[in-house]
């Protein structure tokens, strides 16, 4: 039976997203409001965009408790660059947490403003793949998640329990091995 995957659309890149789960033959929908929240699904991408937004509208519109609580029983879950932001224990500065849900510990545009966004080609779990960061986060604590990726001395990329985020935007490149890598959990 062929995986569902639900991509939060409340704001930032979430059609990109869409996008390359229909190159893989994936059914996706978006969540948009909470009755959307009730439809089966095998797991969830946060995407990139501004997690201070996005926070904002997970609570407005009452998602934020049904999304938290289904991470946290298992639901897989793949948050890039503000998704991995909103995914985080912590936030350094200050900046009070969103989700919570992964014990790490991420700064913000570390790599600067828009300006400061790059791209490059360095190792995702043992294999080369290309990355593109804009006003990318990285994590600076890693707690008891497992890295994925390094890039520049800088975590790029982690794992915990059902749980996969990266600072940077698989959805804007043309490999795929990313996604292969959350449909892989899912089926653990």
């Amino acid at each position: 039976m062929s995986k569902v995957i639900a991509v939060l659309a409340l704001q930032g890149a979430f059609a990109e997203h869409e996008k390359k789960l229909s190159e893989l033959g994936l059914q996706s929908f978006e969540i948009r409001q909470l009755p959307d929240i009730d439809r089966s699904f095998d797991g969830l991408i946060i995407p990139g965009g501004e997690s201070t937004v996005q926070g904002k509208l997970l609570r407005d519109l009452g998602l934020f408790g049904p999304i938290k609580k289904r991470i946290e029983t298992g639901l897989p879950v793949f948050g890039t660059c503000a998704g991995m932001i909103l995914l985080a224990q912590s936030i350094e500065g200050g900046e009070k947490a969103h989700l919570a849900t992964m014990p790490v510990t991420v700064k913000r545009n570390a790599y600067g403003r828009q300006l400061g966004s790059f791209f490059t080609k360095d190792s995702f779990n043992g294999r080369e793949i290309p990355m593109s960061f804009i006003r990318a986060p990285y994590i600076s604590d890693i707690g008891s998640a497992e890295v994925l990726a390094e890039t520049g001395g800088k975590i790029v990329a982690a794992r915990y329990q059902n749980q996969l985020v990266t600072a940077f935007h698989p959805e804007l490149c043309d490999d795929m091995y990313v996604y292969e890598y959350f449909l892989s959990m899912m089926g653990e």
